[in-house]
C-alpha cells in the first residue's frame, strides 16, 4: 500500500501534463444551416472542442443535434475536424468527416464529410460548408463562436 500511493500521485501529476491548459484547448459553439440537396434544409447546433496540433493546425470532434424540416426528424451530427487557421488573414480552413446519426428516415448512420472555409475573428467565425451527407451533397452556412 505504501508503495502504491507514491505510484499513483506520480500518474496523476504526468497525467495533468497531457491535459491541454484553458490556453491550448478551445470549445466552439457553432450553429449551422444546410440544403441537403434533393432532400430538406436541415438546422443544427453543435459544440466542438479543439487541441493544437503543429502550428495553425488544430484537431477537435463536434457533436450536436440537427433538425430535418422535411419530416420533422431529427439526428445527431458526430464530426473529426481538422482546422487551419490563417491568423494574418484571418481565414479558416477545415475538413471534416465522420458519422451523423438521422431518425426517422430509414437509414440511421448517414456518412458526412465536408470541407469549410470561412473568417475567423478573435472569437467569432462566418463561413461555408460544402459536402457530403449520404445519399447526397450538402451545402451549409456556419457561425461559431469559440471561448
Amino acid at each position: 500500500m505504501k508503495l502504491l500511493r507514491p505510484c499513483l500521485g506520480a500518474l496523476l501529476a504526468a497525467g495533468l501534463f497531457l491535459v491541454p491548459t484553458n490556453s491550448e484547448a478551445a470549445v466552439r459553439v457553432g450553429l449551422g444551416a444546410d440544403y441537403w440537396i434533393d432532400e430538406s434544409a436541415a438546422f443544427n447546433v453543435t459544440l466542438g472542442v479543439e487541441t493544437p496540433l503543429a502550428g495553425p493546425l488544430t484537431i477537435g470532434a463536434r457533436f450536436g443535434a440537427m433538425l430535418i424540416t422535411e419530416g420533422n426528424d431529427i439526428g445527431v451530427p458526430v464530426d473529426l475536424v481538422l482546422r487551419a487557421n490563417l491568423a494574418k488573414s484571418g481565414v479558416y480552413l477545415e475538413g471534416m468527416a465522420g458519422p451523423w446519426f438521422v431518425f426517422g428516415r430509414g437509414d440511421t448512420f448517414r456518412a458526412h464529410a465536408a470541407f469549410g472555409f470561412g473568417l475567423q475573428g478573435k472569437a467569432a467565425s462566418i463561413g461555408l460548408e460544402v459536402g457530403y451527407l449520404s445519399p447526397n451533397p450538402v451545402i451549409g452556412l456556419r457561425v461559431g463562436y469559440k471561448f
